[in-house]
């Protein structure tokens, strides 16, 4: 299956800059969808779709850190280029920290904004894969009943089957049920591949005695 050509997006409530912006990245070939207002691209936005975002930081309602609070809880990695008239040093430092992947100042400079967006564009090819895999584990967490999500922890915790069925009130062969019931939603051939799996989702990482 190929995968999607990346889409710029760019929010900026300002026509005239919206303009700018769209025909500048198009006349490089790039797929550019532009936004008038923040909840327009949340409400259409899919975050399996590759891309980066350029983001006004001064937007009316939902400001920029506003936005990239949303996606944050949504668990999107969505490189995003801000842009800002008023140098907010603040702003920058507090976007930066929650990885902003550029903070331009207005008027923007065309060179600058194509140079942050292809760096943006490149973030998002390198770091998709991992975000992939997560998005993957979770939904396989996901299918998993309560009985085998405490089988999993205990078995990241290096419990034997012996001690596990112990601690859960409940026979050996009964926990080698639930434990080839986890591997097999979970995609794991080995224990080691399960450890692993449950060790990118943060499973068992603060359980434990």
């Amino acid at each position: 299956m190929r995968e999607l050509p990346p889409t710029v997006y760019v929010v900026d409530d300002d026509p005239d800059v919206l303009k700018a912006i769209d025909r500048l990245l198009e006349s490089i070939g790039l797929n550019v969808a532009t936004f008038s207002s923040p909840r327009q691209f949340l409400e259409v936005y899919d975050g399996n779709a590759p891309g980066c975002l350029v983001l006004d930081l001064a937007l009316p309602g939902l400001n920029g850190l506003d936005v990239q609070r949303v996606l944050e809880q949504r668990g999107s990695a969505l490189p995003i280029v801000f842009l800002t008239g008023r140098g907010d040093i603040a702003a920058s430092v507090q976007a930066m920290k929650h990885g902003a992947a550029d903070f331009l100042t207005k008027p923007i400079d065309d060179t600058a904004l194509l140079t942050a967006v292809r760096d943006a564009l490149a973030r998002d090819r390198a770091l998709r894969p991992a975000q992939l895999e997560r998005e993957r584990i979770a939904k396989s967490l996901a299918m998993l009943t309560e009985r085998e999500r405490q089988v999993l922890e205990l078995i990241v915790a290096g419990r034997l089957n012996k001690q596990i069925a112990a601690e859960l009130g409940t026979t050996e062969k009964t926990i080698k049920f639930h434990r080839g019931n986890l591997m097999r939603k979970m995609g794991a051939r080995v224990v080691a591949d399960l450890v692993r799996l449950a060790d990118r989702a943060g499973v068992g990482s603060t359980s434990g005695n």
